[in-house]
């Protein structure tokens, strides 16, 4: 067994409090590759942010636990490198099974998320407990999720979004010992977190999402006094990125986030944990097609890949200091 202490790891314990008390949110990245976990550090390390780094399913499927592990050891040391040790996570991210979240923890990660949302609630409690019991045996912090979010993002899909009740958050907290609850106020996974019949139009023709529910998320601040909140489904969907990707030859159709208004008030409630995955994907996209477009005879990977990389560096400081309010709290 790897304890996340070895890989120089933090759970999220006092991170969270810090963030509630703080008025912030810690942002949660997804990572897949060098360049993404690159990207991710540069930035949070340049900004003076603690950092959530995300493995989902298909991550571990594409990349490989021991790799993974290993990266995320890179990650503590690289942030060391540049001049600023920022506390790191390494969180599984919507992890669908005890076995899944036993061998991630067994395998250092320092956080992981039990998602039993799409079970009936008492199987989510007795799934999301036994995983908190076998957890906090090794100091790893655990997410629960109550209601369901629509979209499709990286094999976790859902056609109906269901919004959190807030007459059964005190009950799950309690019985299931959680560190801290991602709940459903209108987010949603991937980049069509919408469809257009969901939305309005503006003169420009551009969709205007439905705003976040925000009365949930207050009734739930109110049950639940100081306890760490996490959004999921959190990408702004920037046109700049999905402009890009259609100008070069790609076929991104109405696509839309959650404003980043929105988000930087949810930041300053309870809301202590972001998660952001398309709009990585998004911007590391528009720059490989834009070089591919402009230079068709580029084969070096070094060469595509670096202009990606600086451009999700400059996507994860705009979020750490614009939207989140994370910059300066390392």
């Amino acid at each position: 067994m790897t304890s996340y202490k070895e890989l120089g790891l933090v759970n999220t314990k006092e991170m969270f409090a810090k963030a509630v008390k703080g008025g912030y949110a810690i942002p949660a990245y997804n990572f897949n590759n060098m360049e993404q976990l690159q990207a991710i550090i540069m930035a949070c390390v340049e900004t003076k942010s603690p950092v959530i780094l995300q493995v989902s399913k298909g991550a571990r499927d594409y990349a490989n636990m021991n790799i993974l592990r290993n990266m995320a050891r890179g990650a503590t040391e690289y942030a060391k490198e540049l001049g600023c040790e920022i506390p790191i996570v390494l969180h599984l991210d919507h992890g669908d099974s005890f076995e899944t979240c036993k061998e991630c923890i067994d395998n250092g990660f320092s956080s992981v998320m039990i998602d039993g949302s799409h079970f009936p609630y008492d199987e989510n409690v007795a799934l999301t407990k036994k995983v908190v019991e076998y957890a906090h045996q090794f100091g790893v912090t655990v997410e629960g999720e109550l209601g369901v979010l629509a979209g499709i993002e990286d094999e976790v899909s859902s056609a109906v979004s269901h919004y959190t009740q807030p007459s059964e958050v005190i009950d799950f907290v309690s019985k299931t010992g959680v560190d801290s609850l991602a709940i459903s106020i209108g987010t949603s996974h991937g980049a069509n977190k919408f469809t257009p019949e969901q939305c309005t139009r503006n003169a420009e023709g551009i969709l205007i999402p439905p705003p976040l529910r925000f009365d949930i998320l207050e009734e739930i601040e109110k049950k639940l006094p100081g306890f760490p909140i996490v959004l999921h489904g959190s990408s702004s969907v920037p046109m700049e990125y999905v402009n890009m990707i259609n100008e070069y030859g790609g076929k991104l159709k109405d696509s839309v986030g959650i404003p980043e208004e929105q988000l930087r008030l949810a930041s300053k409630s309870a809301v202590c944990k972001i998660n952001i995955d398309s709009d990585a994907r998004l911007a590391m996209t528009a720059m490989v097609r834009k070089v591919f477009a402009e230079k068709p005879g580029e084969f070096d990977p070094r060469k595509y890949l670096g202009p990606a990389r600086a451009e999700l560096k400059k996507m994860y400081m705009h979020k750490n200091i614009d939207v989140l309010g994370s910059a300066g709290q390392a």
